[in-house]
This record gives structure tokens, sequence and C-alpha cells, in this order.
């Protein structure tokens, strides 16, 4: 079970930020880089299921065949004293289900998170990857406006769509 103020390989966690259906998620520095970034771990008990792994490890590769200003980057995968680990890019910000129940709703609201995603998911299909679970709390906001998508915990890889429009691909607006 990773711990607040221990390690995974390099990376010293710093403090638990969330959890999902897999693993948990942690703020981590980077010692070699000097960087703070997002660890993700398998939930304890999760790593001895292979299928769970799988997907675990699909996650990371799924989301790392991806280079979009809107899809969160990964920047490692590993294994260590048991542990599996995905270790990406961190937001500093808040998740679209904390802005809904603060009460922002309405079109400009829609546009501003609505249109990145759109362009993250369009990308992600392009590249023959299906998210399967877009959902507020997998939409983060960051401290300087910039949306992401994350956890491509469920995604389906399929086969990339070959077209020759370049509007598939292109960044949105932050």
């Amino acid at each position: 079970m990773a711990m607040v103020d221990s390690h995974i390989s390099h990376y010293r966690l710093l403090d638990r930020v969330g959890e999902g259906g897999m693993g948990e998620v942690y703020r981590a520095r980077d010692e070699r880089l000097g960087r703070t970034l997002a660890i993700k771990t398998l939930r304890p008990g999760a790593g001895a299921d292979e299928e769970q792994r799988h997907r675990f490890l699909q996650e990371a590769q799924a989301a790392s065949a991806l280079n979009h200003p809107n899809i969160v980057t990964v920047y490692d995968i590993g294994r260590d004293d048991g542990r599996d680990f995905i270790a990406m890019e961190f937001v500093d910000g808040e998740a679209l289900s904390e802005v809904l129940a603060r009460g922002e709703h309405g079109v400009d609201c829609a546009l501003r998170f609505g249109v990145p995603v759109a362009s993250a998911l369009a990308a992600a299909h392009a590249a023959g990857i299906v998210h399967r679970d877009v959902k507020p709390g997998n939409v983060m906001r960051s401290i300087s406006g910039q949306i992401k998508l994350l956890d491509f915990g469920i995604a389906k890889l399929a086969e990339p769509q070959r077209t020759g429009s370049a509007a598939t691909t292109a960044p949105a607006p932050t």
C-alpha cells in the first residue's frame, strides 16, 4: 500500500489527491527531474488480479499514445516493490464535478469544458482509442484554465481512423 511521504521508484509521494475504481492517485515529486507530477497506483489487492493489472497498464499505453493539449500526459510506468504505477502530469486545479457542484452551469460553462473535451476525444478516436468513461470527475480545469481529460482506465483500443482531415486532431482553445 502506498503511503504519503514514502517512495515509489524515484517518486516521493506528497499527498493523496484521489481514488478511482482501480487505484489511488498521489501528488508526488520526481526526485530525478525535480518536478511535481501525479502517481496512480493500483488499489492494494488489485495487483493480484491480472485483468485489473492489464487494464491499468492499458490505461498508461492508451494515454501515452496521445499527444494533445487537452489529454493528460503520461511520463512513465513501472513496478516497484510489487506496486504497479503510472507517473503522469499533475493537473493542479479542480474537476468538472466540483465546478458543477458549485452551481456553474449554462452555455458558457458547457463551451469552456465541452469544446476542449470534444477535441481531446476526436484526437483519441483518430488514434483508435475510445475513452469509455467520460464523466465530470475525469475532466480537470487547471489553475491556468487548461482543460484536461484524465483516466483512460477502461479505454478500448480500436483501429486508428484513416482520414485526410486535420480537423479531427486540431487542438481546442483552452
